[in-house]
């Protein structure tokens, strides 16, 4: 199946998730059309934002068929969506009951709150955009951190919980029996697998013991965590959500980190210090442990998509070079590769020995271009070989600013959006 007919079927879910309730709703009120419209807005506003809660859950199969990027996007189109509806719903009804007026006020309001505040915070929409956004959200950070965020992002389920009473308020549908039948057992599914999700599976989650933290220049660290059992499922490009166990040393919450190697039994990370969250992981003892969620990531199998003699091209800049490595550790010996390194001085160049060896390993094959500060249009023209720029599959991470100015300049090279891949270091 084609990348083009997995996006679609997977949107289509926006269409098919509401149909039962909203066709259902259809088949047993009485009321006119114009009063049931009105309705199905809101029903497919409460669909979508169940729907955003389940794909929050980031199902690993999923994210092998279409990338958490779209499952990312698609939570935050739903969630945009559901406020629309949501308020020509509100503004097209008036209903009797006070308490249900009320609820749904409040919960239209503070879902409206949740998706600007995300919107700024947690997403990249506006904000690697335009400037003067990415500059504001920089002097807030320090005070805002990640944590806050992620619990306003929780609100959602306070919202959903006022809706659903909300709905059973309401005269012009509690009356239905098997409509709310339904509508019960949409929302006890979602809200019974977040919880399944959130506090049992993690128990048999990957898990691990640290071995090695290690300082790589001023600004990131190299750490290995030995594993209770291998990690069968990665691939080279992967990456994991980690959360450290250890009380005391870092946060509880889950953070994404790309594995370096293509060792199964031992992971390891490099991780640059910038941020609450990872400055706090120069204190990660030995011993300490970790769990992950995951693997995740289509890195791997994007590049075995690609006939074995078109060349592999890596853009990495500083700490985004991590997945890169296990991509060049997987092919360079087999097939055309060429990486392209941007550091902010020359000591975060931690890895050059490491690559010159590979260099050295794979008779011809991998070339490697390391440049402190970023890479210029000229620099990748002149850099990158024309039979790359016509053939070959494109990886690029790095800070959101800095992938989306790469992707821009690779396409006025020539290189098609669809050998272009990405992975943004937002967290």
């Amino acid at each position: 199946m084609t990348t083009f007919l997995r996006r679609l079927g997977f949107w289509a879910a926006t269409v098919v998730f509401p149909l039962p309730l909203v066709i259902l709703y259809d088949v047993s009120a009485r009321e006119p059309d114009m009063l049931k419209f009105p309705i199905v807005l809101g029903l497919t506003a409460y669909s979508w934002w169940l729907l955003a809660i389940l794909l929050s859950l980031r199902p690993p199969w999923l994210d092998r068929v279409v990338g958490l990027p779209a499952i990312y996007g698609l939570h935050g189109m739903l969630g945009v969506l559901a406020v629309v509806l949501a308020h020509f719903h509100r503004t097209s009804l008036y209903a009797g009951e006070a308490l249900a007026v009320l609820l749904g006020d409040w919960s239209f309001w503070i879902a409206l709150g949740v998706l600007c505040w995300s919107v700024f915070f947690m997403s990249g929409w506006l904000v690697d955009r335009i400037a003067l956004l990415l500059r504001a959200k920089r002097l807030v950070e320090p005070v805002v951190r990640h944590q806050v965020s992620v619990w306003v992002h929780r609100l959602n389920l306070v919202v959903i919980g006022m809706i659903w009473f909300h709905a059973h308020l309401l005269v012009r549908v509690n009356q239905y029996f098997w409509f709310m039948t339904l509508l019960d057992a949409y929302t006890l599914v979602v809200i019974g697998l977040y919880v399944w999700k959130k506090w049992i599976a993690p128990d048999g989650y990957l898990a691990g013991t640290v071995v090695a933290n290690t300082a790589l220049g001023d600004t990131s660290r190299e750490i290995s965590v030995q594993l209770d059992r291998p990690a069968t499922a990665l691939r080279p490009g992967d990456f994991f959500f980690t959360r450290v166990e250890t009380r005391g040393v870092a946060h509880r919450d889950w953070h994404p980190f790309s594995v370096t190697g293509i060792d199964q039994a031992t992971l390891t990370f490099t991780i640059r210090q910038n941020g609450d969250h990872t400055t706090r992981l120069a204190t990660l003892p030995d011993g300490a442990r970790v769990q992950f969620e995951g693997p995740f990531g289509r890195f791997g199998q994007s590049a075995d998509r690609q006939d074995a003699d078109h060349p592999l091209v890596l853009i990495g800049m500083g700490a985004g070079v991590a997945p890169l490595l296990s991509l060049l550790e997987a092919h360079h010996t087999t097939r055309p590769v060429h990486l392209l390194w941007s550091v902010r001085r020359e000591g975060d160049a931690y890895f050059r020995d490491h690559l010159e060896h590979r260099v050295a390993a794979s008779d011809g094959r991998l070339s490697v271009t390391i440049r402190v500060g970023r890479f210029r249009q000229a620099d990748l023209a002149a850099t990158i070989p024309h039979r790359a720029v016509q053939s070959g599959a494109f990886f690029v991470v790095g800070p959101n600013p800095a992938v989306l100015a790469n992707q821009r300049m690779l396409r006025r090279l020539g290189v098609s959006a669809r050998r272009i891949h990405q992975e943004r270091l937002t967290m």
